[in-house]
């Protein structure tokens, strides 16, 4: 017999813990919404026919491996204890798995965890948690003055940040769709959340995290409310900014005051510049059911990362109705490597070459100009011949083999005529390479972007590193 994989997956696909199913191989078979949700996955055919060691989701998979062969040979395990990477995190979970029978053969398992990460940390005293609403607050709100009635403050709370748990925000705003009350949802993703806890700690993440979200349940005090989806990211709800010109002024609010994003966050030896991208959209004006809802804002969100990070897309059907989040997924570093040799193979000179790859850089990078500053110091664009400028030796400010700036405000004393010249043409943000080995003197190419606090990736600097060294 086979797993009937659709018609379990709809009886699943309601339950908040991740559920999961495999074959007699330990190849997965099935998952539910709330697992795609937890690892970020936009489907399931990812990981279909794979195994816990294909993904790589175990830093020692050799225990998990023998607890599902136990699984496998009858037997069923109950909030075992364990670890997995989540986005470059590891994540304490607690998992139960029982073995699926057809007959007295057994034909697979089938599993489910929850991440308990945060309520661990909280236990053993590694981060004060925060409580950012009472009783009374949320029984303004129709869906959890009923709740509470029948639940205890603490179980509706994230343990950690104190905003509404991701059970709850979900229920929330099905609640408002179900009412028919009209409201603004999205979504918000930390920027470069995962180089934080890397480099700072998780305790500096969890700080982050609660002053984040600190600021967002102040500013959010009088229209909404905000819960965490997961790990660092929040859901925002609210139910008064509804129209294009107040979710605009709402969402300015937030970058531009520096009390919420892009504002500094001190540590140990300097500070961290903290930004967010967020995709929102509303109920019921781009969407009239919760799945299409939150599809959108997705969408919005993953729009956002694609044009640098740092900033909100407002869903406009006219202009993102179109839009995949397949296709707005950048294509991986081997592969923009090679369509950049590619597109220089048929071309000779620095000038023509850079002409010849700025099409396919401003599609996967969303840049405006390719740059070049010869040996004299002269600055010439691919985008329009006409421009050429001495602006000087760009090699003073380059460190670790280039220069990446999330604004050219940082190079005004350094090179003040590269710095009129850049904001002449309206570039705001850049990436400054050396062209060929170190110890030739071949110029710099100048990868220029319109957005203002753009924020650079590690494979886009990577590429462009690349480039800089195969454009002779």
């Amino acid at each position: 017999m086979e797993i009937d994989s659709r018609k379990f997956g709809n009886i699943i696909n309601t339950v908040q813990e991740c559920v999961f199913w495999k074959d007699k191989d330990r190849r997965f078979v099935g998952v539910n919404q709330a697992f795609l949700d937890f690892y970020g996955f936009e489907s399931a055919d990812i990981l279909i026919g794979k195994n816990d060691e294909d993904m790589g989701w175990h830093s020692d998979p050799e225990p998990y491996k023998e607890d599902e062969l136990r699984v496998l040979s009858g037997e069923s395990t109950y909030k075992v204890p364990g670890k997995c990477i989540i986005r470059g995190e590891e994540r304490d979970i607690i998992a139960s798995k029982s073995p699926i029978y057809d007959g007295d053969e057994v034909i697979g398992l089938v599993g489910s965890f929850i991440d308990v990460t945060d309520i661990l940390r909280k236990e053993q005293g590694s981060t004060k948690a925060q409580t950012l609403y009472d009783r009374n607050y949320l029984r303004r709100y129709p869906f959890f003055d009923k709740l509470l009635d029948e639940t205890g403050l603490d179980e509706i709370l994230d343990s950690l940040t104190g905003t509404i748990s991701r059970e709850f925000i979900i229920s929330f705003a099905r609640s408002l769709i179900a009412s028919g009350t009209r409201f603004t949802f999205a979504k918000l993703d930390l920027d470069n959340f995962k180089f934080i806890n890397d480099n700072c700690g998780h305790h500096i993440g969890d700080r982050v995290l609660m002053d984040v979200t600190r600021a967002l349940a102040d500013y959010m005090r009088e229209v909404g409310v905000v819960g965490r989806f997961g790990g660092d990211e929040l859901l925002l709800l609210n139910l008064t900014d509804v129209d294009y010109d107040d979710k605009k002024k709402f969402f300015e609010g937030m970058y531009d005051n520096r009390k919420i994003l892009r504002k500094r966050f001190a540590v140990d030896g300097g500070d961290l510049l903290i930004t967010g991208t967020i995709g929102a959209a509303t109920y019921p004006d781009d969407a009239t059911d919760y799945d299409s809802l939150f599809g959108i804002i997705d969408k919005a969100l993953y729009r956002g990362k694609t044009k640098g990070r740092n900033c909100y897309t407002i869903y406009d059907e006219s202009r993102h109705k179109d839009i995949e989040v397949k296709k707005l997924a950048k294509n991986g570093i081997y592969t923009n490597m090679r369509m950049t040799v590619q597109n220089m193979s048929e071309t000779d000179g620095i000038m023509d070459r850079l002409r010849s790859l700025l099409p396919f850089l401003s599609e996967q990078m969303h840049i405006q100009d390719l740059l070049y500053v010869d040996k004299d110091g002269v600055l010439t664009s691919a985008e329009d011949e006409t421009v050429s400028k001495q602006v000087g030796d760009p090699g003073c400010i380059i460190k670790d083999g280039l220069y990446n700036g999330n604004t050219i405000s940082k190079i005004r004393n350094a090179l003040p005529a590269l710095f009129k010249a850049l904001e002449s043409q309206n570039i705001h943000t850049v990436i400054i390479v050396p062209v060929g080995l170190e110890s030739e003197d071949n110029g710099y190419i100048i990868c220029a972007c319109d957005r203002h606090q753009r924020l650079w990736q590690e494979n886009e600097c990577a590429l462009m590193y690349f480039l800089s060294k195969v454009i002779i």
